[in-house]
C-alpha cells in the first residue's frame, strides 16, 4: 500500500480522508474535578453572572450554561456545568415563596399606620360575592360595589360597615342579648362582652402587637383558627388574607404575615390574575376542595391589591372558572370619627 501525504492532496480530497482517520481515534479525555472543586467553581461561576441590584433587593434566578452535545476537546482547568431541565409550565410552590418574599420586602418599607387609640381605622375596598339561591342552583354573583368599614383603633367603641345597596351595620364590641326576669316580663336588653380580640376578630391594637417572627406568627394563627370548616392550612391561609385586606398592620407585621403564608403547604403562584378593580398582577393561591383563593399583587411594586376565590372544578356553586368572590383594597387611613372619609 502506498503512503499518501495528506498535504499533497487538494482540500476537497483531504477533508474526507481526515474525517475517516478521526473516527479511528479514541475521544480525548475530559478532565474531572473532585466534588469540593466542582462546588467551588460553581460558586465562582454563579457569582460572576449575578447581576448587580440595589441594596435590599433579591430574587431567585435559575442560571443556565449551554453545553454542546459533542465536545472534541477542552482546555485544562475548564469545567462543564450541566444545564438544569427546563421548568414545566405547571405552578410551582417555590415561585409563590419568591412572590411572598418580595411582598414582605415591599411591606417592610411602607409607611407605618398613624391611627391613635381614640381614632378609627378606615378601610375602603371594592367587593363582589356570590350567594346560593334558596331554591338551589348555581351561585349568583353580585355586582362589584364599594365597601367602607370604620374600626375602633383600640376596640372600645362601635364601628360601622357601609356597603352600596345595603343598610349600614353597626360593628359593636359588645353583642346585644335580651333577658327575661320572669315569665311574661318585658325583655331586657343587655350586652354580652366579646371574648377579646383575636386573629379572627382583630382590633387595630391587637394587630399592631402581633409577632413579627413568621414562625411564631403562623403558630398563633393556627392556634386561633383551630375550629371552622376546611382544612387547617386553608383556615390559616384565609385568616391571614383577611388580616391583610381588612386591617392596617404595621410594616413589620405585614411583612411577617407574608412570610408566614409562604410557610403554609400547598401555596402556589398564579402567573396572572385580576382584582375586583380590574388591576392585573401576579397572585399566590391555595386550593381547598373545588375552590382556589388567590391574593393578587402588583407586578412592579409587589403591593397587595386584593383577593379572589375561583372554582377550579365544577360544583353545586357553578362551573369551573366561576369567580365566587373578589376584592380590591383601595385605601386605608386613620379618621377621627365613624362615617368620616379621609380627604
Amino acid at each position: 500500500m502506498n503512503d499518501v501525504d495528506p498535504r499533497s492532496l487538494s482540500r476537497s480530497a483531504r477533508d474526507p480522508l481526515l474525517g475517516e482517520l478521526s473516527e479511528l481515534l479514541p475521544p480525548p479525555p475530559v478532565p474531572e474535578f473532585g466534588p469540593e472543586r466542582q462546588r467551588e467553581v460553581r460558586r465562582e461561576l454563579m457569582a460572576s453572572v449575578r447581576p448587580s441590584r440595589p441594596a435590599g433587593w433579591w430574587t431567585r434566578r435559575a442560571v443556565r450554561f449551554a453545553v454542546p452535545a459533542v465536545v472534541c476537546g477542552i482546555a485544562a482547568g475548564a469545567v462543564l456545568v450541566a444545564a438544569p431541565p427546563e421548568p414545566r409550565p405547571a405552578v410551582r410552590a417555590e415561585g409563590a415563596s419568591a412572590v411572598l418574599s418580595r411582598a414582605a420586602l415591599a411591606a417592610a418599607s411602607a409607611p407605618a399606620p398613624d391611627a391613635r387609640p381614640e381614632e378609627f381605622v378606615y378601610v375602603e375596598s371594592l367587593v363582589s360575592r356570590a350567594g346560593l339561591p334558596a331554591g338551589g342552583g348555581a351561585a349568583v354573583v353580585e355586582p362589584v360595589h364599594r365597601r367602607q368599614v370604620w374600626l375602633s383603633a383600640d376596640g372600645s367603641r362601635a364601628g360601622l360597615l357601609r356597603e352600596e345597596g345595603a343598610a349600614d351595620s353597626e360593628l359593636s364590641p359588645r353583642l346585644p342579648v335580651y333577658e327575661l326576669d320572669r315569665p311574661g316580663a318585658e325583655p331586657r336588653r343587655t350586652y354580652l362582652e366579646s371574648g377579646g380580640p383575636s386573629v379572627t376578630e382583630p382590633t387595630h391594637a391587637f394587630v399592631a402587637g402581633l409577632p413579627t417572627d413568621p414562625e411564631a406568627l403562623l403558630r398563633l394563627v393556627r392556634d386561633q383558627t383551630r375550629t371552622g370548616g376546611g382544612d387547617a392550612d386553608q383556615r390559616a391561609f384565609a385568616a391571614i388574607g383577611t388580616l391583610l385586606a381588612e386591617t392596617w398592620a404595621p410594616p413589620e407585621v405585614t411583612a411577617a404575615l407574608f412570610e408566614a403564608a409562604g410557610r403554609i403547604p400547598g401555596v402556589v403562584v398564579v402567573p396572572s390574575a385580576r382584582d375586583a378593580a380590574g388591576r392585573e398582577g401576579v397572585a399566590v393561591a391555595r386550593t381547598s376542595g373545588a375552590e382556589r383563593t388567590q391574593w393578587v399583587f402588583d407586578r412592579s411594586t409587589s403591593a397587595f391589591l386584593g383577593e379572589r376565590t375561583v372554582l377550579v372544578s365544577a360544583s353545586a356553586a357553578g362551573a369551573a372558572g366561576t369567580v365566587l368572590s373578589e376584592t380590591a383594597v383601595l385605601r386605608k387611613a386613620a379618621v377621627a370619627r365613624v362615617g368620616q372619609v379621609p380627604g
